[in-house]
């Protein structure tokens, strides 16, 4: 049963407070579609989503199950515990006001609802909310994305279009309590235009046990987990 549903708008920014144990899916809406995703430690809002850590620990160059998205002090802030993808991006970051501008000029006067913004302005408008600022911004996810090695001879970086068709999912297990803020402005890389809403679904689910696939997957990730049960044991 879910405890809370809620659609995200095309190109649109929200905040969730996910309590540890929650699961909270994110399911695309259009193909296409793009979740630029920060994640803060409820408890402080100190600790934050460590790109860098998270792939090094855990040996790759994506985000994908069953990963354990890790924070700067080396505890699990949630695990990614199934997805139908097996690619979301982490490396490019969110979209800037320069990417948008891009597509031609748009004001709210003239285009209402339609109004094209980056990431950057609706994650930074989330983030004032909770008194936090432009200098708490850190890498992010960039779900439903991909960004692959071009098969050139500098080894560039390549947007994969339509990574993600409509109905496409992942699921992220919450191991404390977190602050979640998305954004659904289309990736950076993006050559078009074309953002498409993300539900979001929130159930409560089990704790991991030792065969977790998160636990298991590899000794870092285990040691992640086991650091964050601790800070709330």
């Amino acid at each position: 049963m879910s405890l809370l549903e809620h659609e995200i708008a095309a190109a649109a920014a929200w905040t969730l407070p996910l309590a540890a144990g929650r699961e909270l899916r994110l399911t695309a809406q259009g193909d296409g579609a793009n979740c630029s995703v920060l994640l803060f430690a409820a408890r402080d809002r100190l600790d934050r989503l460590n790109i860098p850590d998270t792939l090094k620990a855990q040996m790759s160059a994506c985000i994908r199950p069953p990963m354990v998205l890790m924070s700067d002090r080396g505890t699990a802030l949630a695990s990614v515990t199934a997805s139908t993808l097996d690619w979301h991006d982490c490396l490019t970051g969110h979209s800037l006001d320069h990417h948008v501008a891009a597509f031609g000029t748009s004001t709210y006067a003239g285009d209402r609802n339609d109004w094209r913004r980056s990431a950057r302005h609706g994650l930074l408008a989330e983030l004032h909310k909770h008194g936090l600022q432009a200098v708490d911004l850190h890498a992010c996810v960039n779900f439903f994305s991909k960004v692959a090695v071009a098969q050139d001879e500098r080894g560039s970086l390549e947007f994969v279009p339509r990574h993600a068709v409509a109905g496409d999912w992942v699921s992220l297990r919450a191991e404390q309590d977190l602050l979640v803020i998305c954004s659904t402005a289309p990736h950076p890389m993006d050559p078009a235009w074309a953002p498409a809403p993300v539900r979001a679904v929130v159930t409560a689910v089990p704790p991991w046990d030792s065969d977790d696939p998160s636990v298991t997957f590899r000794a870092e990730s285990a040691r992640a987990l086991a650091a964050a049960r601790g800070v709330f044991a």
